[in-house]
């Protein structure tokens, strides 16, 4: 309420001022709207290869890997909504990692997401190498020199500073909805049931090491902090959001999943699924549809995944240290110095595109565990129920990706042992992990 016996009086021959323009009000996303935008940030190009990785693993038996990451999925996805409801966006996963574990713990989750994507946009350059070089019947050193020019392009968009609109994001997730329901459906007609069989060639094992590179496609649940920003009434509708996403996610996946394995039979396990699943549904055009789509949807990702990178950067360090366009430079020079090393390792045969995988997924599967471990002591109720339940479960997958859990646990170490800030300039997130201590999500 305004106090109007202290406040000034216009002279009374003076005429009064003009009001100003009014500040726009903030452009809240509908449930619809962010719904998309989030099933675009768990939906990406990490799903064009992920079903051809794991039924090269585990046979027909791949399909139960996909059942039990969906389940774990919907638990974390429980555990997002929560810390998105409670604690706003805090800083993302530093943030809410920070808000149960402390700063230290904080920083070694926000440098293991930072890494996970310098780590990951090489691994999607090149599954859109491997579409571009299917479509024209090249060999797999193709595939590798594809995605170094991928990721050269993406590179120089990013040093450009353009940003994947809103917009853009949208008409590219409709794309690949789009794109993974016509192949489904369409070489349906083609499944055989024989195909199903036998349906753990590699044992139980195989499904165990289908398991770990999967959960590569079940990443950006992280991103209800962004979106409680964005929403006008984000208790109410960030739940709505979330199971929209779970519901289509699990949908588009367990269909490219089955329709791999029961099309595609002994030649499941390639590294372009969908473009053999166009085959069968469109003849001989179908692997350049899915390899101009794999391409442009490779580009727009992956630089969406930069500029998020650069970004979190500026939150991770104190103000002024790596403000704008400093903060993009690092993270450019931090992805070519480390996927160009990676490309030439897969070129040479030293390394596997599911080794490749293997190394992203790791870290961000020790962003996840230090997250649920969080919740585990900020939320309550059924939240904290699903984050006790989800964490041992990503520290089973995370230890079962093999030696890239050692660079996550290199990273988190060397981040958690930096010093704090001396200047009392802390990063953002540190300032919101302080006042979260005294707000009431610190006691449930």
């Amino acid at each position: 309420m305004t106090d109007t016996t202290s406040a000034p009086r216009p002279h009374p021959h003076r005429p009064r001022p003009r009001p100003g323009p009014r500040s726009p009000s903030p452009a809240f996303l509908s449930t619809a709207g962010a719904s998309a935008l989030y099933v675009g940030a768990l939906l990406g190009p990490s799903l064009l290869l992920l079903p051809g990785l794991a039924a090269r693993a585990a046979g027909p038996a791949s399909l139960l890997a996909w059942l039990a990451l969906l389940g774990l999925s919907g638990l974390i996805a429980v555990v997002f909504c929560a810390l998105g409801t409670r604690l706003g966006s805090s800083g993302g996963v530093a943030g809410y990692t920070a808000a149960g574990l402390g700063a230290r713990a904080g920083r070694a989750a926000g440098w293991c997401f930072l890494a996970g994507v310098v780590a990951g946009a090489p691994v999607v350059c090149l599954i859109g190498g491997s579409y571009a070089a299917a479509a024209v019947g090249a060999d797999g050193g193709a595939a590798v020199r594809a995605g170094l020019v991928l990721l050269a392009l993406v590179l120089a968009v990013r040093l450009l500073g353009v940003r994947t609109g809103a917009g853009l994001q949208l008409a590219l997730v409709s794309a690949l909805v789009g794109l993974v329901l016509f192949a489904v459906l369409g070489a349906a007609p083609t499944a055989r049931a024989a195909h199903w069989t036998p349906f753990l060639p590699h044992g139980w094992s195989g499904v165990a090491r289908a398991a770990p590179p999967l959960m590569f496609a079940f990443v950006g649940w992280e991103a209800a902090a962004s979106l409680t920003t964005r929403l006008r009434d984000p208790r109410r509708q960030l739940r709505r959001v979330v199971l929209i996403a779970f519901a289509v996610t699990s949908l588009l996946c367990l269909g490219l999943a089955a329709a791999t394995v029961a099309v595609l039979g002994p030649g499941a396990g390639g590294s372009v699924p969908l473009a053999d699943l166009m085959r069968a549904a469109v003849g001989s055009r179908g692997p350049l549809l899915a390899a101009g789509a794999a391409v442009v949807l490779t580009l727009a990702a992956t630089n969406t995944y930069l500029t998020g990178a650069a970004a979190l950067l500026d939150a991770l360090l104190p103000s002024g240290t790596a403000a704008g366009r400093r903060g993009s430079l690092a993270v450019v020079a931090a992805t070519a110095l480390t996927g160009v090393p990676l490309f030439a390792l897969v070129g040479t045969g030293v390394l596997t595109t599911a080794q490749l995988v293997a190394v992203p997924t790791a870290l961000f599967l020790a962003v996840y565990l230090a997250c649920t471990a969080a919740a585990v002591r900020v939320l309550d109720g059924a939240a904290r129920l699903a984050a006790a339940a989800s964490c041992p479960a990503v520290l089973a997958l995370l230890l079962g990706t093999g030696w890239p859990v050692l660079a996550a646990a290199a990273v988190a170490l060397a981040a958690a042992l930096t010093p704090a800030p001396r200047t009392g300039d802390h990063p953002p997130f540190e300032r919101s992990a302080a006042v979260q201590k005294g707000s009431p999500a610190s006691g449930v």
